[in-house]
């Protein structure tokens, strides 16, 4: 039997930079996991302690285990369980130590668990520079448990920290407090002792843990019927009131640590008002603050475009002179073709995006890490409620922009069934990291690379304008859904902003790291399949049909007199458009020939609804077996691309009429898969993909009717 390695247990409230420290204590040595009977992801990873490899779990930030929002039961639901393979065997409990009294609830709640605890505090290097001062071995010895204070932005007393984690490895038992923080009132404490009886944990270190098991009976996901049932009878028989309790609790736990708080923590006579202070007073004023924010948004659209236009083509030409190459030095057969044609266009397809896609999570990442995100949320509240949705909705719209599946499961902090169905509905309507491979290849079409106003490249503006038609598309569907929907009225939001304080760049490098690897490898995976497959069906076709399409073609070459390159180009559309690929574009023809498509676009719609991004990588596909051996790049193929009376396929009114079909189309399988297990139901997904299907289709069909 394999032995169970220590598990340590990272918690804090929300934006106390508990993530910062997991990033540093595990480096890359991490994934992200979910739990047995919950959906959240937690983020798992290992360091080591002496000679030991410990077990690092990154918990949801929670302000208490009484929970108002699914992260918050995401905790309740770990540390309440203790048979549970999760459990943890110790506790860093980091706090920020600029708001410290905001911040101590949680930690009294884990004390009384009887769980070893370490309390990191963390931000020192910000409070020390706005004047605070902590008496640390007061706070240690009144609360029972080591104190340090930390930066892990700065990598400040890391060492010590990890020092006092190995004690806690090697010694658990000394970091354990006997003496409660909160003493049960005489009911809490028999009810607690009637349920213990049904978990059978018995003991004084878990009478806490029952008191919380008799609170949330009916949100503990590991209670089996019989146990719910129960609990559920001792609560209402002896007549416990866990609303009245749990207020009287959290009142107690404030009273005793507040006075504490005052008493070691000082702030120098004659400190300046916070940074944080100065800042707000411009980043949250209600017309500087949107004005700053539009400006923000503008500039991070303008870097996605113009930065990554280099890298992009380089990477395009890499992959265009590997596929001649690799056809003028191997032997002509299947297997070369699916190769170049197959294999080498599908991994260009992935590759050439990630300039872009890294440049995105940069940018947001820094704005994450420096507490501008929290602003925003408080910033676009009354706004959002106009549209019925709270502030919180904007965690996920912005979210959206880089993937709508992590979006829509972030609005599981609002507590709002209404204003959190509203915003999974609209969320796909922002435009994500999987449209920008199609914005990228389609925008050179309807503006030139040259054209610029200033210091603005034109075409990041276009690009941005696809974003703005994006959000204010989801703002009209959640005004409709606010008015179509039944439910309670508009949520009140309460959170914390954080310090400002400067970006982490370990971290704004990791999450970089672990998107443009999930992008390589979830969305590549698909890319790289759908590519082949696209080979064989582009390569192949009803029995005879290549063959005669072949000779139709030759012999319509020396009809017209076609030098024998266009003769090749002429020879390969026609047997491409006889192969399984052209039958199933030209099925979907009469629907889409409307919009300005033609059936190659077709076959690209279909396959792009396991992922949008395989719009360019099925079009380099299908181009790279049309084409003959020049060395050209997707842009470029698409560019020569012919309609049969010579008119370009991608003219300004089709490129135009695709944009928007892709800024609008719910063009993602993944996407109604996780709203289905969010809303727990198909009914949802479907409204989702008929209204999002309509509007791209009705959109499109305007725009190509009016520019044609």
């Amino acid at each position: 039997m394999m032995h169970r390695p220590f598990t340590l247990a990272l918690v804090g409230n929300p934006n106390s930079g508990k993530s910062s420290l997991f990033n540093l204590l595990t480096g890359l040595r991490q994934k992200v996991a979910n739990f047995p009977g919950v959906t959240v992801d937690v983020k798992v990873g290992r360091m080591r302690v002496g000679t030991q490899q410990v077990r690092v779990v990154d918990l949801p930030g929670a302000y208490s285990l009484y929970p108002n929002a699914d992260d918050e039961r995401v905790v309740l639901n770990v540390l309440a369980n203790p048979s549970d393979p999760n459990y943890p065997d110790g506790v860093v409990y980091v706090a920020d130590l600029t708001n410290l009294e905001k911040h101590l609830l949680l930690l009294t709640q884990l004390r009384d668990l009887g769980l070893p605890v370490i309390l990191a505090l963390n931000m020192a290097d910000i409070a020390w520079r706005e004047g605070l001062e902590i008496d640390e071995q007061q706070l240690a010895r009144r609360l029972g448990v080591p104190v340090v204070c930390i930066s892990a932005r700065e990598a400040f007393h890391i060492e010590e920290l990890r020092q006092l984690i190995e004690q806690m490895v090697q010694q658990p038992e000394t970091f354990r407090v006997a003496r409660p923080f909160y003493r049960l009132s005489a009911k809490e404490e028999a009810v607690a002792k009637q349920v213990a009886q049904v978990s059978q944990l018995c003991g004084g270190d878990h009478l806490y843990c029952m008191l919380l098991w008799a609170h949330h009976y009916e949100e503990l996901l590991f209670l089996s019927d019989a146990q719910r049932q129960r609990i559920a009878t001792i609560v209402q028989q002896a007549g416990f009131q866990s609303l009245r309790h749990q207020i009287d609790e959290t009142m107690a736990r404030y009273d005793a640590f507040l006075p504490l708080i005052r008493e070691v923590v000082k702030r120098i006579d004659g400190a300046r008002a916070s940074l944080t202070d100065r800042l707000d007073a411009v980043l949250t004023h209600k017309v500087a603050g949107p004005i700053v924010f539009f400006v923000i948004m503008l500039l991070v659209f303008q870097a996605i475009y113009a930065w990554a236009e280099v890298p992009m083509s380089w990477i395009e030409h890499v992959f265009a002179a590997l596929s001649t190459t690799l056809k003028q030095h191997l032997p002509k057969g299947w297997a070369t073709d699916l190769l170049t044609d197959g294999v080498v266009s599908g991994l260009g397809g992935i590759l050439v995006f990630i300039p872009q896609i890294a440049i995105l999570f940069f940018l947001i990442s820094i704005l994450e890490e420096v507490g501008y995100m929290a602003r925003v949320v408080y910033l676009f509240d009354r706004v959002l409620q106009v549209f019925g949705m709270n502030g919180r909705s904007i965690v996920a719209l912005i979210s959206g922009g880089a993937c709508a599946i992590p979006a829509i499961m972030s609005t599981r902090t609002i507590s709002s069934w209404k204003e959190r169905l509203i915003t999974i509905l609209v969320t796909p309507f922002i435009s994500c990291s999987a449209r920008i491979p199609v914005y990228a290849v389609l925008v050179g079409f309807v503006v030139p690379a040259q054209v610029s106003w200033g210091p603005f490249n034109v075409q990041g503006l276009v690009f941005m304008g696809l974003y703005v038609l994006g959000i204010l598309a989801a703002l009209l569907a959640a005004l409709v859904f606010k008015y179509v929907l039944k439910g309670q009225g508009n949520s009140l939001l309460l959170f914390e902003l954080p310090v400002y304080r400067p970006p982490q760049w370990r971290n704004v490098l990791i999450t970089v790291y672990e998107k443009v690897r999930t992008f390589v490898w979830e969305a590549g995976r698909i890319i790289m399949v759908i590519s082949v497959v696209l080979w064989f069906l582009a390569s192949y076709g009803p029995s005879g049909a290549l063959e005669q399409a072949e000779q139709a073609a030759l012999r319509q070459a020396q009809m017209q007199h076609l030098s024998a390159e266009q003769a090749g180009d002429l020879v390969a559309a026609q047997k491409i458009k006889a192969s399984w690929a052209g039958v199933m574009g030209k099925a979907i023809e009469p629907l889409i020939q409307p919009l300005g498509f033609d059936w190659k676009i077709g076959i690209a719609l279909i396959t792009s609804f396991a992922a949008r991004e395989v719009f360019v990588g099925t079009m380099a596909t299908i181009y790279s077996i049309g084409s003959t051996e020049d060395e050209l790049t997707i842009r470029e193929y698409m560019t020569r691309d012919r309609r049969p009376d010579g008119t370009p396929v991608f003219s300004l009114a089709t490129a135009l009429s695709l944009l928007l079909f892709y800024v609008f189309a719910m063009q993602c399988m993944s996407t109604l898969a996780v709203v289905r297990r969010e809303t727990g139901s198909w009914r949802w997904p479907l409204v989702q993909f008929v209204l999002m299907t309509s509007v791209a289709w009705l959109s499109s069909f305007a725009v190509y009717q009016l520019l044609s």
